[in-house]
């Protein structure tokens, strides 16, 4: 299946419409079996083996922080194939960093269903597209340290975070920390 074959629509989505309904046909599952470890200043392949599934509780967090991105003057896309949601991004409205210089993708997830078909890389251009048009220099990500998560981040051209932070280094201390210049 291509992205051409689905049919894939891309549109920012309001507050009122984003519930754990939304997400009924949308499948969180990763099997992971590889992770990039930084041991000793150096990145490394670190043979590990887990199932990220989200549960009920965590789709509930997600609708939050999601609500909470919009209220706060953030941007919220979706890639629905028909009314389906198959994918979104997230980027918060606040400008981070020591200069301000970066807008925070905090979110970036396609259906299990439908990875490897192009809907992550244009969920991602249109995150980079909006956090440009807000004046920002750069999207810092919080990644998934998964081989397969850390590959699509690197074939967009992101690189390792000039300036990690904070927040998100103690919040998630296994995930990469990236920066995409815009």
């Amino acid at each position: 299946m291509t992205t051409q074959d689905t049919k894939i629509k891309y549109r920012r989505l309001d507050k009122e419409e984003i519930s754990l309904d939304l997400f009924a046909g949308f499948e969180r599952r990763q099997e992971v079996t590889k992770c990039w470890r930084k041991e000793d200043g150096r990145w490394v392949v670190k043979d590990i083996a887990f199932v990220d599934q989200w549960s009920q509780d965590e789709y509930r967090f997600l609708v939050r922080c999601l609500v909470g991105t919009i209220c706060h003057g953030g941007m919220v896309c979706g890639a629905f194939l028909g009314d389906v949601l198959k994918g979104f991004v997230s980027v918060e409205g606040e400008k981070i960093g020591s200069r301000g210089q970066y807008m925070d993708l905090t979110s970036l997830h396609v259906s299990l269903d439908l990875r490897g078909n192009g809907v992550g890389t244009a969920l991602f251009q249109r995150a980079a597209a909006w956090a440009r048009q807000q004046g920002a220099e750069k999207l810092y990500i919080s990644g998934h340290s998964a081989v397969e998560t850390q590959a699509f981040y690197r074939a967009m051209g992101c690189v390792e975070a000039e300036e990690y932070q904070k927040k998100h280094t103690e919040l998630e201390p296994c995930d990469c920390q990236l920066e995409y210049r815009l």
